[in-house]
């Protein structure tokens, strides 16, 4: 897992040619990566599963206690897969979350 920032296109295909890169997912149509709004306004999340594709996409993240659940546990997980950087990036954001503030992840 990495942090990018990157800037999306309006018709940027972040589920066919953006997978098939393999830097958004598996192979086209395999997506696998979550992204949030510098501003924190709007969490998306994609996975292959066994049987489809899972997408969540959430307006205000803070609000949610399953993204909120999501996030702190990939903020304390230690795999070995584990960023560092982006560990903690999301623990700045989970503190800074309180309604109304702008809590920019880059």
């Amino acid at each position: 897992m990495a942090w990018t920032r990157v800037r999306l296109l309006e018709r940027w295909d972040s589920m066919g040619r953006g997978a098939a890169s393999s830097f958004l997912g598996f192979r086209a149509g395999h997506p696998g990566f979550s992204m949030m709004a510098l501003d924190s306004s709007v969490y998306i999340g994609c996975s292959t599963g066994e049987i489809g594709v899972d997408v969540v996409a959430v307006r205000h993240p803070y609000r949610s206690e399953s993204i909120l659940r999501q996030l702190e546990w990939f903020a304390s997980w230690d795999g070995y897969f584990a960023d560092p950087e982006l560990k903690k990036r999301i623990a700045v954001w989970l503190a800074g979350r309180a309604p109304g503030a702008v809590t920019r992840l880059d």
